[in-house]
């Protein structure tokens, strides 16, 4: 309990006091006035408190959210870093062939990124886009087939993103940490003219595939995405939703 929390419920409770009096007293106005005007300066203060808690509260997810785009634009540099620095040992070395195939490459995860910022909800393309700066365990590798604009294809979008999100963060904190390189989760998205549908394949292992299993379950209950089949208990995860105007 932080310490303006703390400071707020002890002001609640010194109106007991006064409260007491006026129970036991009922007839003594004057213990009625003091009565009021505590309560009025416990409330106040109270109001006042819990401004101040949001917005320290705001100002916590304001950084928080700031240090994580700044550890993602890192990220990205890094990646173009690497990719100027393999295309030009090409070029000295012309390998016409290589930096042919090479700028090929990173056209195609341009188009990808591309297609994973036209997704439309705020919350799950900073999510994807961000994800290894907030992972070591787990590669996530994101696959839209066509351009899917989830704000465009349902009334649901953010309850959509909101379980894709929890899906992949369940397998992020499941994943068994190993050796050499990370699992590897892949995500497909696409649609056909009534529904959406979201496909998880994971290679790799869970540390306990029954807690996993429980908390998938759990938070797909209710969900608009619902499961289609389990091929294997977590090798593949196929979800669809009804697209709903």
């Amino acid at each position: 309990m932080g310490r303006l929390t703390t400071a707020k419920y002890y002001a609640a409770a010194t109106i007991l006091l006064p409260g007491a009096a006026v129970f036991i007293w009922p007839a003594r106005v004057w213990l009625t006035a003091v009565f009021l005007v505590w309560l009025i300066a416990a409330a106040a203060f109270w109001i006042q408190a819990e401004r101040k808690e949001h917005a320290e509260r705001t100002a916590r997810t304001i950084h928080a959210m700031q240090t994580s785009a700044i550890k993602t634009l890192g990220h990205h540099r890094h990646d173009w870093m690497n990719d100027l620095q393999v295309v030009y040992g090409y070029i000295r070395l012309k390998k016409l062939d290589k930096t042919i195939e090479y700028v090929e490459k990173i056209s195609e995860r341009m188009s990808a990124e591309s297609q994973i910022g036209k997704l439309g909800v705020p919350s799950l393309i900073s999510f994807i886009q961000s994800f290894r700066t907030h992972s070591t365990t787990l590669e996530l590798q994101v696959v839209i087939k066509d351009d899917i604009n989830l704000n465009e294809i349902t009334a649901d979008a953010d309850q959509i993103a909101d379980t894709i999100i929890h899906t992949i963060n369940a397998y992020r904190f499941a994943a068994k940490p190993g050796y050499g390189q990370p699992a590897v989760l892949r995500l497909e998205l696409s649609t056909d003219e009534d529904a959406l549908f979201a496909a998880f394949y994971y290679d790799g292992e869970l540390m306990n595939e029954q807690q996993w299993k429980q908390k998938i379950q759990k938070q797909l209950e209710g969900a608009l995405l619902k499961p289609v089949n389990f091929e294997q208990p977590y090798a593949k995860v196929l979800l669809r939703a009804e697209m709903r105007a």
